[in-house]
């Protein structure tokens, strides 16, 4: 009778091996999942973009182009880049290299600024209250490189009633046919003719 209570202890620890086995085994619903991580694999562009240090940022970029992203500056009307760009592409972020904007579109506002009635990619787009100069507004900045890219305002074109004012200086053009080239092939098929020839 004196060796029953080690043989129930050796029986309760054996169980209780058998039960971590079990879980270790069958996880159940865990954060590190694969189901967890579905939601941000059916989004368009699934690149990882990340702000580079601000030593990079200034090497790479132009005063005028620091000091409009890093520094929430404003370019002069009429007398930047891409106001009047006609040309046929998308509109990456000067500083990481996230999908922006696209020239479809990219409308003519009269601003002197490049004016957009949508998004290319609305997950790469943060948008902010803005309480300077007296008065609010929304600020637009890119998600991941959290470059100022500018505002946008409700008095735009139909479908959306929205006018995306930026500066040229956040942004880089990159045209239809240097597309595949710089990595960004997937928005080819935006660019494609009705008749399916590939011609934009």
């Amino acid at each position: 009778m004196k060796y029953r209570p080690i043989g129930i202890l050796i029986g309760i620890v054996t169980l209780a091996g058998s039960a971590l086995l079990i879980a270790a085994t069958f996880p159940g619903d865990s954060d590190a999942s694969p189901t967890k991580a579905r939601p941000q694999e059916s989004q368009g562009d699934t690149r990882v973009y990340e702000k580079p240090s601000d030593e990079e940022i200034r090497s790479k970029l132009t005063p005028s182009q620091y000091h409009v992203t890093q520094e929430d500056g404003t370019e002069r009307p009429f007398d930047n880049e891409y106001w009047d760009n006609k040309d046929e592409g998308i509109y990456v972020d000067v500083v990481s290299g996230e999908p922006l904007f696209s020239s479809k579109e990219k409308y003519k506002s009269g601003t002197g600024w490049p004016s957009f009635w949508a998004p290319l990619e609305k997950a790469n787009i943060a948008e902010k209250v803005d309480r300077k100069l007296f008065m609010s507004r929304t600020e637009v900045r890119s998600k991941h490189g959290d470059s100022h890219l500018g505002h946008v305002f409700p008095d735009g074109p139909e479908p959306t009633g929205l006018r995306y004012c930026l500066n040229s200086a956040s942004l880089r053009f990159i045209p239809v046919d240097e597309l595949d080239k710089e990595g960004y092939g997937e928005y080819l098929s935006l660019f494609e003719s009705e008749d399916g020839d590939g011609a934009p």
